[in-house]
């Protein structure tokens, strides 16, 4: 465990606290700092993106889906939200094409070879 680990945990702890009361804007920097630490940070990375979808900063939303989608390329889950991001930023193309990806994977076929 690294030495900001338990940093990074009470960040994405508190992040997803504002997302259960509903205070999406209180995440988005929280979430932010999660992978600013540790840039890796699956979870963090995906969370950010659904919250940036959500508060309608679809662009950075999309970055962040990608990052998601990049560091974990055969999870269904972050596919599917890039899907949802695209869609909202009306990037039909690209959003089919995430879609064609977590349907394979939903077959439980593979994007990526591991």
């Amino acid at each position: 465990m690294s030495e900001s680990q338990p940093e990074i945990e009470a960040l994405f702890d508190e992040a997803s606290g504002c997302i259960a009361i509903g205070d999406l804007e209180a995440a988005v920097p929280l979430y932010q700092r999660c992978v600013e630490l540790d840039p890796n940070f699956f979870e963090g990375w995906h969370a950010l993106g659904m919250a940036l979808m959500k508060t309608g900063h679809l662009k950075e939303a999309i970055g962040a889906g990608l990052m998601a989608t990049t560091l974990r390329p055969n999870d269904l889950l972050a596919w599917t939200a890039l899907s949802q991001m695209y869609v909202a930023n009306h990037q039909i193309a690209e959003a089919e094409d995430a879609k064609g990806k977590a349907r394979i994977l939903s077959l439980g076929g593979r994007v990526v070879k591991e």
